[in-house]
């Protein structure tokens, strides 16, 4: 018999925390730095509390990545309680958090310890991790559970229309979406991850049409495939969010829906107004 597997990841893949705590899967936080003061993402700051605070700010926050240390303790808890671990995190393009697990992973020579490069973020990591998670619960090995967590990256997407690159291009993490900066004016962008990191997919004149756009890219990119998990995610957006996910489940009948806020640390990085149309097809 395998050893059970426990699940890790990031905070910026944004799971609901009720399908966390179904799967006891662990998360590390991602940390934010807003002045002289540092938060744990999505422990020490809500994405409520954060938009409230962001919307009257003159300085805008940083991130940085979970410390080796926190991944340890999340290691060496779960290695003595007798688990084997696969953690799925945040692209390497986007993050030191791969490199941060790794590290970790070296403090525990004699225990099976996987880490994986989503190489994408949001609950297109979120859906890989899912996908693992319920390997584990089916008795899958720790080999089985990475071989899912490998097959999902390739099943999984996330597109986003953002209200401004500003945020995007102060972070640092506007990739590929650097040459449309400064030449948007009243244009909405519609972005991607792609290869593991923000790449731009096309510019639209309207909101309106770029929460149209969404829908009709991944309907586009997913015919003819099933099963389908849709999740969409926003920045302080909610409505919008549900409108877009609405409109998505009527054209695609997916077996899984979810709807959820991104974490303060995402946040940061796109800015409010953001909403993001995940999924995974075919696994």
């Amino acid at each position: 018999m395998p050893r059970p597997v426990a699940l890790v990841t990031d905070s910026t893949a944004s799971i609901p925390a009720a399908l966390a705590s179904r799967y006891r899967i662990r998360v590390a936080p991602q940390i934010l730095l807003w002045g002289e003061e540092s938060f744990r993402d999505g422990v020490d700051i809500t994405p409520a509390v954060f938009y409230q605070r962001l919307a009257q700010a003159k300085t805008l926050p940083r991130s940085t990545q979970p410390s080796v240390m926190s991944f340890v303790e999340i290691f060496g808890e779960l290695v003595g309680g007798g688990y084997d671990v696969l953690a799925v995190v945040i692209s390497s393009a986007m993050s030191g958090t791969y490199q941060a697990a790794i590290q970790a992973k070296e403090a525990f020579p004699q225990a099976s310890i996987e880490v994986v490069d989503s190489r994408t973020t949001a609950m297109a990591l979120g859906f890989q991790v899912l996908a693992a998670a319920r390997a584990a619960e089916a008795g899958a090995s720790l080999a089985e559970c990475r071989q899912v967590a490998e097959q999902a990256q390739a099943r999984t997407g996330v597109v986003m229309a953002v209200d401004t690159l500003e945020f995007l291009q102060r972070g640092g993490r506007i990739g590929r979406a650097s040459r449309w900066a400064g030449t948007m004016l009243r244009l909405k962008p519609i972005l991607e991850v792609r290869d593991g990191q923000v790449s731009p997919l096309e510019k639209v004149r309207t909101q309106r049409k770029a929460l149209q756009r969404l829908v009709d890219i991944v309907v586009e990119r997913l015919e003819g495939q099933q099963p389908i998990r849709l999740a969409a995610q926003h920045t302080n957006a909610e409505a919008m969010a549900q409108q877009v996910l609405a409109a998505a489940e009527a054209r695609l009948q997916p077996v899984e829906v979810l709807l959820s806020d991104v974490s303060p640390v995402v946040g940061a990085h796109v800015g409010p107004g953001t909403v993001a149309l995940t999924y995974l097809a075919g696994l």
